[in-house]
């Protein structure tokens, strides 16, 4: 179960990454935060699940999360990661239709819930964030896009090197400047890649052998940038 925390401020809630709701009017950030309830939720917690009705949306203040789509087969297939500042659950519930992803914490996690009537209304009324709105929908639907296209196009090996890089970019690095900052399953990593666990593993050795990357347990630590952008055939 879920723990509460003191509410924190819209307006200034990691407004450094970039918050949605940074330059909402006053009024706005007061209706919003007059409602909204934090809650702490451990490593391995659902927010909400696949085929649930949408109730609000999520704002994610510390932590990190993974969205997955159960396939035919039942297999997961992470759809995306979420990090500190992110907005979780509101393609549901602007096209009011049925979540099509479960939201899992990847690591102890502080996400505030928003009620929808009250998000929809201040949506409606303030044009900042109507426009943030359409950005992050815009975004998302061009970084689905190229998935779409790696997936079709690119080899197994150059999709791992890419993964890699967006782990770093998604979420940082470690004191060392070298490590990931943060810990997935080779299986979590073989399904972000599109690729059999098997091959994640192979190619993961692969690279280590190369001294591309270091591999301790879950971390991965990236020895040689230039060579992983390189391998991802990506421009620097």
């Amino acid at each position: 179960m879920s723990k509460f925390f003191d509410t924190p401020q819209c307006q200034y809630c990691n407004k450094n990454l970039g918050d949605i709701f940074a330059d909402t009017s006053e009024q706005h950030a007061a209706d919003i935060a007059a409602v909204k309830k934090c809650a702490l939720y451990k490593k391995g917690q659902t927010i909400f699940h696949e085929g649930a009705q949408p109730y609000g949306i999520y704002v994610i203040n510390t932590g990190k999360i993974k969205l997955t789509h159960s396939g035919d087969d039942g297999r997961e297939q992470i759809i995306r990661l979420v990090r500190p500042g992110d907005l979780i659950g509101y393609k549901a519930l602007i096209s009011n239709q049925a979540y099509t992803a479960t939201a899992t914490v990847l690591e102890d996690s502080a996400v505030c819930f928003i009620p929808r009537d009250v998000f929809l209304n201040v949506l409606l009324k303030d044009n900042s964030l109507s426009l943030k709105m359409m950005r992050i929908l815009t975004s998302e639907l061009r970084r689905a896009e190229e998935k779409i296209t790696n997936l079709a196009q690119k080899p197994v090996r150059e999709r791992l090197a890419e993964t890699l890089l967006t782990l770093k970019e998604t979420y940082g690095l470690q004191n060392d400047q070298q490590t990931i900052n943060v810990m997935l399953s080779r299986e979590e990593i073989a399904n972000l890649v599109g690729t059999a666990t098997e091959s994640a593993i192979r190619l993961l050795s692969e690279f280590k052998k190369e001294k591309v990357i270091d591999l301790t347990g879950k971390k991965i630590k990236i020895l040689q940038l230039q060579q992983l952008i390189k391998m991802a055939n990506l421009q620097d």
